[in-house]
């Protein structure tokens, strides 16, 4: 072997790739290598240079709590801490609730985040060695714990918790630092730079009138982080970012990603600030600053779209849980709750301003509370969440899950499975992971490992997905999903490259959408394009949908096969409604065929009957950061 040839292999011995291409009405695949990668390192050993290094997808969880947040605690049996939440993300066994534990495959990154509130305060009590655990709030704690229900029990002890003085006495600022310190000790221990990384996060939970979600996770990007803000210094999100922003001054990188819109009844993306005014410039640069990421879909349900507020979406009802949070029986308002309407808002609001306050990327999460990530569909029950080769529920708790709804107690079927993080990035360290973060080069999925990309350019021709250096020149011509796609000279459309590969344990594709949001004047709108269809199917230029695809879900069984669906898609798509006066937004959304909802699989295991009310199937997906098209001032 030549010393040329030695080192190619060895800088491209993790490029291997599986390629799709999409035939006219026909999805194939193939597997080979990333010939635009090879031909980089080619010049660059030529050059005596080092090869520049291709952006391969990562997988990972940036919201999941552990015993140390004051609700897991009180919810669930569970006593996960940091440490081993990260051991079990990388694959190893773990403890739990007696049995050992194992994730079915190792994300590649992870933030715990544990509430900032009383962290690690409520744990102290079980230390027989701690003070507090021999105070009359201990007792009346454990003896409370007995009677009541865990979300009753949660409550009132929030109300004993937002007594300053009585926290100062018990010495809950102590407990907070000591875990604080541990946390950030258990990020460090743990990372393994090239194949595990992990990130130093919180979670600052503020309920304004107790009632409106308006919680944010808070990551930073290296080894150290100053102590936490909190929503008891403060429930306003403008506070949060100064907070951010004098980190920054003080060398930590730092962002926030909110969460959980749907259950914020139109607060999450208002169109005035916490004082009721009129979001300006100042604030919109702010948000788009502090907030580079939205997270689109964890266990409390999906923050895309509602179908109140995309009737013409036939996909907008998945995993709807618009209820608020910690008040799960008060019904959401949609307007303001959604990403997808977020987007048309931020246009507006930059028209109106100059700047763009919803100016985020895609992420996806679980915000599970037993301090497992676990996001397969097979993996999950409530805050117990449970993994294929870990601790399974049993038939009495199973029938307890899948009972009719009890009216006075939210119903455990509203909840879903947890989602992943995906990045394109450069390695597998915090530096790489945390510039992808920040320059949105993102996507979220409902659990599966979909892997999809989306470009925009001006000048991408046609045939340029068959050309085995695509990748390369779609970089090269234009810019990728995250990014503003610069004004152009002329009047003609932008070209979106898709591609999209289904997740390797997952099932086949069953189409992917390319969703537009746009200015009509002062009006957002929106249209659904599907760009790419499995099986042949074309779109009815009647109703503009496609044909479904037969299911092969077999409900009795809780099984599914790949006989219908595409191992992967590419497209060359022109907006044929484009305008260049009207400001656009663009995202991409993938979807696999029908596969079994938890409920159906939980039931199928162990021979109880479906509840009724619930979706027997699911259609999992992942959703892209968007590409903003900004008009030329004057058009």
């Amino acid at each position: 072997m030549s010393w040329m040839k030695f080192r190619i292999e060895a800088v491209l011995g993790a490029v291997l790739w599986t390629g799709v291409t999409l035939l006219p009405s026909v999805a194939t695949v193939h597997a080979g290598t990333d010939e635009a990668a090879v031909a980089a390192a080619m010049q660059a050993a030529e050059a005596g240079e080092p090869a520049p290094a291709p952006r391969r997808a990562l997988f990972g969880e940036l919201h999941l709590h552990t015993s140390w947040s004051f609700d897991a605690f009180g919810f669930s049996p569970s006593r996960i801490d940091p440490d081993a939440a990260y051991r079990f993300a990388r694959g190893e066994a773990v403890d739990y609730l007696g049995k050992p534990a194992r994730r079915h495959a190792p994300l590649d990154f992870m933030a715990v985040t544990d509430h900032a509130e009383y962290m690690g305060f409520l744990n102290t009590i079980e230390d027989p060695q701690t003070e507090l655990s021999r105070s009359d709030f201990a007792r009346e704690y454990r003896r409370l714990k007995e009677t009541l229900e865990p979300g009753v029990l949660t409550r009132q002890t929030l109300k004993k918790l937002a007594d300053p003085v009585e926290m100062r006495a018990l010495g809950a600022e102590a407990a907070m630092q000591s875990s604080w310190r541990r946390t950030i000790e258990a990020a460090n221990s743990n990372y393994r730079p090239g194949e595990f990384t992990t990130f130093i996060g919180y979670e600052w939970t503020a309920h304004p009138d107790d009632r409106y979600n308006l919680h944010r996770n808070v990551i930073f990007a290296g080894d150290a982080a100053p102590q936490p803000f909190t929503a008891t210094d403060s429930r306003r999100p403008e506070d949060l970012w100064r907070y951010l922003e004098d980190a920054r001054a003080r060398g930590f990188a730092v962002l926030a990603i909110p969460h959980n819109g749907n259950a914020s009844e139109g607060r999450m993306f208002d169109w005035n600030d916490s004082d009721g005014r009129p979001i300006d410039a100042a604030y919109a640069r702010r948000r788009a600053l502090n907030e580079p990421l939205v997270e689109i879909y964890q266990g409390k349900g999906q923050s895309e779209t509602h179908p109140m507020l995309s009737p013409n979406d036939e996909f907008a009802g998945f995993e709807i849980l618009d209820r608020l949070v910690p008040r799960l029986d008060l019904p959401g308002k949609p307007p303001g709750s959604y990403a997808r309407e977020a987007l048309g808002r931020g246009l507006l609001i930059e028209q109106r301003t100059g700047e763009n306050p919803f100016r985020f990327g895609i992420v996806a999460a679980t915000d599970f509370h037993n301090g497992l990530a676990t996001s397969a569909e097979n993996a999950f029950v409530l805050a117990d969440g449970f993994d294929p080769r870990g601790a399974q529920p049993g038939p009495e708790e199973a029938s307890r899950y899948l009972a009719e709804p009890n009216p006075t107690v939210p119903d455990p079927k509203l909840m879903g499975s947890g989602g992943l993080t995906g990045v394109w990035a450069e390695a597998n360290t915090r530096e790489s992971i945390f510039a992808a973060l920040q320059r949105r080069e993102t996507f979220g999925t409902s659990g599966t490992r979909i892997q999809l990309r989306l470009f925009a350019g001006w000048n991408y021709v046609p045939g340029l997905l068959e050309d085995h250096q695509w990748l390369e020149r779609a970089y090269a011509g234009g810019v990728p999903m995250g990014s503003e796609l610069p004004a152009a000279a002329g009047g003609s459309a932008p070209v979106f490259l898709v591609w999209a590969l289904k997740a390797p344990d997952g099932a086949n594709l069953d189409r992917a959408q390319i969703v537009k949001v746009w200015l009509d004047g002062e009006t957002p709108r929106e249209q659904i394009f599907d760009v790419a269809l499995s099986d042949g199917r074309v779109v009815d230029p009647r109703t503009g949908k496609a044909p479904p695809l037969p299911s092969t879900v077999d409900l009795e069984a809780g099984t599914w096969a790949d006989t219908v669906g595409a191992a992967g898609f590419t497209a060359y798509w022109r907006d044929p409604g484009f305008d260049p006066a009207q400001s656009a937004v663009y995202y991409l959304r993938v979807l696999e065929i029908e596969t079994p909802r938890w409920t159906t699989l939980l039931a199928a295991r162990h021979g109880l009957p479906r509840p009724q009310g619930t979706p027997a199937t699911i259609q999992e997906r992942a959703w892209s950061s968007p590409i903003w098209y900004r008009a030329a001032p004057g058009r």
